[in-house]
């Protein structure tokens, strides 16, 4: 069963036309915590296992804080990452190579106001975010919105992959220290 709730005129651009709002606090809880982990796992800098967590196909966007348009062909991203550029990233951030997180940086993510959606390619999440960072003793400090896709899969462990994330800054990347080395 599907539970019923807001349409995306409600909510705003980020749910297809024909997701329904979840209110199932089981289902809410268990992406909830499916979100946390993947923050654990970033903060913690165990990259190959939040890599592990997306689907074959995702996409990862930061688009501009001046404009958050999905259409990273018409407007600028400071990320638009397939699958393959994303491991890359993963790869060079790992590297000793790697001067602007060598040492690496030290992060804190919090996440809250969790939103889900059932939307017709999976389940739709909205959440706030604010990323701490650490790094040669100066702190920055970044804000924004979340929003994922998330795929169901066959593996108890992991109940979804991401196929979409995206994170909408609240700032400029210069006002939270002018660096976007660390994946948001």
């Amino acid at each position: 069963m599907i539970p019923t709730g807001l349409t995306s005129a409600t909510i705003g651009h980020a749910t297809p036309a024909d997701a329904v709002r979840v209110r199932d606090s089981m289902v809410i809880s268990a992406v909830s915590q499916f979100l946390f982990d993947e923050a654990a796992l970033l903060d913690e800098w165990r990259l190959d296992e939040w890599l592990g967590l997306f689907h074959p196909d995702a996409v990862y966007l930061i688009p501009t804080p001046e404009d958050l348009s999905d259409d990273p062909a018409t407007t600028l991203h400071l990320v638009h990452d397939s699958m393959n550029t994303l491991a890359g990233r993963v790869d060079r951030l790992k590297s000793k190579h790697a001067h602007a997180e060598s040492p690496r940086s030290r992060t804190r993510r919090h996440i809250t106001n969790v939103r889900v959606w059932q939307g017709p390619d999976g389940l739709e999440t909205r959440s706030v975010f604010q990323v701490t960072r650490v790094r040669g003793g100066v702190v920055d400090r970044y804000a924004g919105v979340y929003e994922h896709l998330l795929v169901p899969t066959v593996d108890n462990d992991v109940p979804w992959l991401i196929k979409r994330r995206r994170v909408a800054l609240d700032h400029s990347i210069e006002s939270a220290g002018g660096q976007l080395s660390v994946l948001l």
